[in-house]
């Protein structure tokens, strides 16, 4: 695994989130009401709306276009939409984000 910078914790509102482009595309990190974080790929599965936009409560993000609810640590369309978005590993260091990319091969 390899770790890209993502910025610093400040940077992630709670309850909220902000998107940030990495080698594997925009990714969206949010924050919820207790300082957990997650990192998604910023596209609802249903029109492609801004998930880092959106709303976090517990580990679901409301996407800000169609209010479709997604959980954080599967990536899962809650009942009854259906659809899934990548989710990715997170590593803090200090006040550090990181987040995790699979190893590219030479």
């Amino acid at each position: 695994m390899e770790w890209f910078p993502l910025g610093k914790l400040s940077e992630v509102p709670l309850g909220g989130g902000r998107y940030v482009e990495t080698p594997a595309g925009e990714i969206a990190v949010l924050c919820n009401e207790e300082g957990e974080l997650f990192a998604v790929r910023n596209r609802c599965p249903h029109r492609g709306g801004p998930l880092s936009e959106g709303f976090v409560s517990g580990k679901t993000v409301f996407c800000p276009l169609h209010n479709w609810q997604i959980d954080l640590e599967s990536g899962e369309a809650l009942a009854p939409d259906q659809g899934c978005v990548k989710t990715f590993p997170l590593k803090t260091e200090g006040e550090e984000i990181w987040l995790g990319l699979p190893e590219t091969q030479p």
